[in-house]
């Protein structure tokens, strides 16, 4: 029967290539899990160079995504590109537990203090510039020292030449532009935007400032109610004013309406008297005293039948019988009413005259 005998250098000579072969990957894996590193989103990656002519910040950042680096010279540095809020306040329930209020002063040096709130981000293509002065990536840290020195200046050179009264009023949106302004100027050389700058609640003044801008505050509420009240008595006592000239005006209309009516009535009555007087003839008078006459005789009278009978001459026409005639033919014709259009009117010089028109049956000739 065979027998198999082993051989105990093989055996340990297998376990020896196994175990260097475990090292070898597990030091390659470690290796290469110390080469590679990942930039997340809302972040920047910047190489740093630890060794060799060239060391240093390198200019281009690195984008998101997998990165390979030499971990024994170079270094990935993060940084976030996204908006960053920080808030500066006196309230220990906001920010930090301890008072990061902005005090400035005003022209006058009354000193004002603010809650001052503040969002940033970092321009992507000048993070390595703005890592490269400041070896921080921490922007929280950036935030409390330098960035917060340098809007509290900023709040110290414009407030300065302003007034008191125009930082706690009117003026309070024009000094918050510049200081603004002036902190994007100085923030944008080194890659940090400024979104928004604002101030939280009202500012906070000595007790005698604001008791003394309480009161000029009143003052002016007070002059502006008593000029309003001034206008207001003025605009009645006008409106009073215009009432009573559109009343007097109107009764003047109607009176010279009146007046105007009457005029023409007159004129009408005298015009048509005339046309009546220069109308009249013997004929006439005689047969408008019949249509009259009761015929009753007068029971006394020894006399003829008496009949009324006219001189035409005390009429007082002053004229002859065609100057008459023609006279009147001019007056009837200006009192000829204006006939509408589609309409006939009979014309005045067409009207019979009462001269021609026969005497009734039975009445006695002239």
């Amino acid at each position: 029967m065979a027998r198999i005998v082993s051989d105990p250098g093989s055996t340990v000579r297998a376990l020896r290539s196994l175990v260097i072969f475990v090292v070898v990957v597990s030091g390659a894996l470690l290796f290469g899990c110390q080469m590679t590193t990942r930039v997340d989103a809302g972040h920047v990656g910047i190489r740093v160079k630890l060794a060799g002519s060239d060391r240093g910040v390198q200019d281009m950042p690195v984008v998101t995504g997998w990165v390979f680096y030499n971990p024994l010279v170079e270094q990935i540095v993060l940084f976030p590109t996204s908006v960053q809020n920080v808030v500066w306040t006196q309230s220990a329930h906001e920010g930090r537990a301890f008072d990061e209020s902005i005090t400035f002063s005003s022209s006058e040096g009354v000193n004002i203090n603010a809650d001052v709130a503040l969002s940033f981000h970092i321009e992507p293509s000048l993070a390595p510039k703005l890592y490269g002065r400041f070896r921080l990536n921490d922007m929280e840290r950036l935030a409390d020292v330098y960035m917060r020195n340098t809007v509290r200046e900023a709040f110290n050179d414009v407030g300065s030449k302003l007034p008191v009264q125009d930082v706690y009023g009117a003026g309070k949106s024009r000094m918050l532009g510049e200081v603004t302004q002036k902190c994007r100027d100085v923030f944008g050389k080194d890659g940090i935007i400024i979104d928004q700058l604002t101030i939280n609640g009202t500012l906070r003044l000595p007790q005698n400032v604001m008791d003394a801008i309480n009161r000029a505050m009143e003052a002016t509420q007070n002059a502006i109610q008593s000029h309003n009240r001034v206008a207001q008595v003025e605009a009645e006592a006008q409106q009073a004013i215009t009432q009573a000239h559109g009343q007097a005006e109107a009764a003047r209309q109607k009176a010279q309406g009146d007046a105007d009516a009457l005029l023409i009535r007159a004129r009408a009555e005298a015009q048509a008297n005339e046309i009546v007087r220069l109308s009249m003839t013997p004929a006439i008078l005689q047969y408008r005293a019949l249509e009259h006459w009761d015929g009753k005789l007068p029971e006394y009278n020894a006399t003829q039948l008496p009949l009324l009978t006219f001189d035409l001459s005390k009429l007082g026409t002053g004229m002859n019988e065609a100057t008459r005639q023609k006279t009147l033919e001019k007056m009837l014709e200006q009192t000829k009413p204006v006939a509408p259009a589609g309409s006939t009117i009979p014309q005045a010089g067409a009207a019979r005259d009462p001269a021609a028109q026969p005497p009734p049956a039975g009445a006695p000739a002239p």
